[in-house]
Order: structure tokens, then C-alpha cells, then sequence
């Protein structure tokens, strides 16, 4: 159900997971540990797969705190679960507060999991091609030196997300990136179809989070397309015209 890296299992006072489909209760396309609300999964069972999360992260099951994500650059500090039902609208969450998890919700887009066990400071970014492209990244360290957190010791770890082979886009979008940056070439390569190209988001992320001056960045170097049994993909869903699609979780805390 939850896979953990070295690079963060290995620092004192820091727990995280990236988890799987594997392991909840919901039933269909959205079998088994279906954590989004946003889908349209019943929602007393993607409430229970995240209590399951939640106790796997030994936290209580209102201190697993996501966000409304919109793929956008924006970062927020909490030291709180959200109170009431209006949940900010923002693509990464930061805290130093024990036993708080923070976390975010993916099927294809990069779940990226940050700490510095010197500062005590956690975060928790969803990283889609939009978010990278616009910011999050840069937000998200910002926000933890905020906190107190150190570039340097900061160990960032991205999770399964859709890879270079699986992600096919037209060359407009390709253009908007090599706009920007002409270096941006390199994470292009030839596409299987006339006027399409293959683009390499885990490439692209790691880059931006070496760019950064993080001291640790690596990536689990998992698809999340590929990987049918094991991971929900939004792109594979849409391929093989299922209705809807599952959101796997990803969740980092101060213990």
C-alpha cells in the first residue's frame, strides 16, 4: 500500500509514504485505496481509505490535511487542519507542526515530498506540467525557509508520475516551454504520431528542484500509466474510456 524512499525513511523525525491503489475499500475503476474526493467515488468509502492512510501515517484521521488543487503555483503554511468545509485553493502544503500530514492527490501529475529534519519542516507539492512550469516548486521552498528550513538540507523526493514514453502533446505545448527556455529542448523527444512529441515530466521536475539548490533530489522513477495495478493515471483512464478515475495519495509528517 505505501512505498518509502531511503533518502527519507533514513532521517530522524520525518514520516512519509507514497501510496498505491492498493489496499482501501472503494470497488470498479476506483479499486481500491481511492483517496479524491473529487472523483465520483462514493464518499464514505474514499473517507475510509483515507482514515486507512492516515493510520498508516500514525496520525489522527482530521490531521491528514489536502488541499483543493488547481494546478497552480501557490504554497501555504498550516499548522491546523482546515476548519468547516472551504478548503484554500493551492498546489502545496508546508508545516512544522507534529503529527500534522500533509498531503497531496495525484493520477499522472508529480507528487513531490519535502523535508529538512534539522528545521522540522515538512511539505507536501503536486507537480503537474503546469504547476512546474509556473512555480511550485520555487513556492513550496519558499514557504519552508519561512519556517526555517535550509535549501541545502532539504531532502526532496518526487513520486510516481506519468513518464517520457507514456506522454504524448502536440508541439504547441512544446513550444511554450522551449519559449521560455531554449535548454528546455532536451526534455522533448520525437512522438509517435505526426505533430506530437514525447515529454519527460519527472526529467523536467527534477531539474527545476536541482536548479532550486535543494541538497537531496531524486525521483522513485515510477509510471504511473504503466503501472496499471499499482497506480491510478488519469491519461490511461481517459485511453480506455473509463467514466472517471481514482487519485492516489501521497503524505509526509513531523513525528
Amino acid at each position: 500500500m505505501r512505498i518509502e524512499h531511503p533518502a527519507l525513511s533514513e532521517l530522524t523525525g520525518i514520516q512519509h509514504g507514497f501510496f498505491t491503489r492498493n489496499g482501501g475499500t472503494s470497488s470498479e475503476s476506483y479499486q481500491s485505496l481511492n483517496c479524491g474526493y473529487g472523483s465520483d467515488d462514493d464518499h464514505e468509502q474514499v473517507r475510509k481509505n483515507r482514515a486507512r492512510v492516515a493510520e498508516a501515517m500514525t496520525v489522527t484521521e482530521g490531521n491528514l490535511v489536502t488541499a483543493h488543487q488547481v494546478h497552480s503555483p501557490e504554497a501555504l503554511i498550516i499548522d491546523a487542519p482546515f476548519a468547516g468545509t472551504t478548503v484554500p485553493k493551492v498546489d502545496a502544503l508546508v508545516t512544522a507542526k507534529r503529527g500534522l500530514a500533509v498531503a497531496i492527490l495525484t493520477a499522472d501529475c508529480g507528487p513531490l515530498l519535502f523535508a529538512d529534519p534539522n528545521a522540522g519542516v515538512v511539505a507536501a507539492a503536486h507537480a503537474g506540467w503546469r504547476g512546474a512550469f509556473d512555480g511550485v516548486i520555487e513556492s513550496t521552498l519558499g514557504r519552508m525557509e519561512e519556517l526555517g528550513a535550509t535549501k541545502r538540507d532539504i531532502t526532496a523526493i518526487l513520486g510516481p508520475t506519468i513518464s517520457r514514453p507514456n506522454y504524448e502533446v502536440d508541439l504547441g505545448f512544446k513550444d511554450r516551454f522551449t519559449a521560455r527556455e531554449a535548454a528546455y529542448e532536451r526534455f522533448f523527444s520525437d512522438g509517435k504520431r505526426e505533430g506530437h512529441v514525447q515529454f519527460d515530466l519527472p526529467a523536467f521536475i527534477l531539474s527545476k528542484l536541482q536548479a532550486s539548490g535543494v541538497g537531496t533530489a531524486i525521483s522513485l522513477d515510477r509510471c504511473t500509466y504503466a503501472l496499471e495495478d499499482q497506480f491510478f493515471s488519469y491519461r490511461r483512464s481517459t485511453h480506455q474510456r473509463e467514466p472517471d478515475y481514482g487519485r492516489q495519495i501521497s503524505a509526509i509528517t513531523v513525528i
